[in-house]
């Protein structure tokens, strides 16, 4: 592995944790409302509802950096040649090395982020669905960043070291 390797994974764990900690402000602030009902939508104030912007800004960037940048930053520290592959192969490859512990659940949280990076809909039932199914995938998410935190955790160490 090489130090560039141990350096790209290092800063994209630094960049999941921020998304964690910044969507985890904005759940602990909607906390009261949970689980969310369509008929409370409609009167959300506007401090709600930059909380729940928030929420869904972090849990989007979260998924996105986890996809584009942490999974990637895994095998090429790990020194898989996976680079140039699908994403498909890079899930696979991630699942039977203890990474991810199917591709499925990947898939699943993937369709929950898009339901708000693709259609954000009028229907106050679909939306209220859409942010519960995106709260309850949260612990999902932290799930699958505890299972790199140790490779992550390894890496910045040999940065820092070689950065002393």
């Amino acid at each position: 592995m090489t130090n560039v390797a141990a350096l790209r994974l290092s800063e994209a764990w630094m960049q999941c944790m921020r998304h964690v900690r910044h969507m985890g402000h904005a759940l602990d602030a909607l906390r009261p409302l949970l689980p969310l009902q369509a008929s409370t939508l409609a009167s959300l104030d506007d401090e709600v509802i930059q909380d729940w912007d928030q929420f869904v800004l972090r849990f989007t960037k979260l998924q996105d950096a986890m996809g584009v940048r942490l999974f990637p930053a895994v095998l090429e520290y790990l020194e898989e040649p996976f680079e140039d592959r699908p994403m498909l192969d890079k899930l696979h490859r991630l699942e039977k090395l203890g990474y991810l512990p199917n591709v499925q659940l990947w898939q699943n949280l993937r369709a929950i982020r898009n339901c708000f990076a693709h259609d954000y809909p009028e229907d106050d039932g679909l939306k209220a669905a859409y942010l519960n199914q995106a709260v309850d995938a949260v612990p999902v998410l932290l799930q699958l960043l505890a299972l790199v935190e140790p490779l992550a955790d390894t890496a910045k160490k040999q940065t820092n070291a070689e950065h002393t």
